[in-house]
């Protein structure tokens, strides 16, 4: 029975893992219409919904080096999506905020992704569609912990 559950607790882990690759794929395209590329926008989300945050702090969430970092809030910069503040306890350190077009532009992306998922959802039947909300209730207490 272990072995039983173990191997379907792996093919339930790829099929997971294979959906939310496409399900990201997918919605991307809904951000192809934008004026940021994926890296800037996901900088940006990381800033938006965690609030200012160090460069340093930046790159280790999004799990690139520094100077990558750097490069990528300096676009958002350019474009007037962000700003540098100093930090007033330690000089050395700059923390980067969202700005209020910043702010607008992520929440933009956002509708228009879910709008793009409840299109699908909807055309599900109704029985599909509250297996769907359990299943994603469930996932978030996965995600949350790992």
């Amino acid at each position: 029975m272990q072995r039983e559950t173990q191997e379907s607790s792996r093919e339930t882990a790829e099929r997971l893992h294979s959906a939310a690759i496409h399900l990201l794929r997918k919605l991307r395209r809904e951000d192809e219409s934008g004026s940021l590329n994926g890296p800037r926008l996901s900088a940006l989300s990381v800033i938006v919904f965690g609030g200012a945050v160090t460069l340093g702090e930046l790159a280790a969430a999004e799990q690139v080096r520094p100077p990558t970092m750097t490069r990528i809030v300096s676009a958002l910069e350019e474009q007037g999506l962000v700003v540098r503040n100093q930090n007033a306890e330690d000089g050395r350190s700059v923390y980067v905020s969202a700005t209020a077009a910043g702010k607008r532009l992520l929440l933009e992306g956002r509708r228009r992704r879910i709008r793009a998922m409840v299109e699908q959802i909807d055309a599900l039947a109704e029985g599909e569609q509250l297996i769907l909300s359990k299943a994603a209730e469930l996932l978030a207490k996965v995600v949350a912990g790992m």
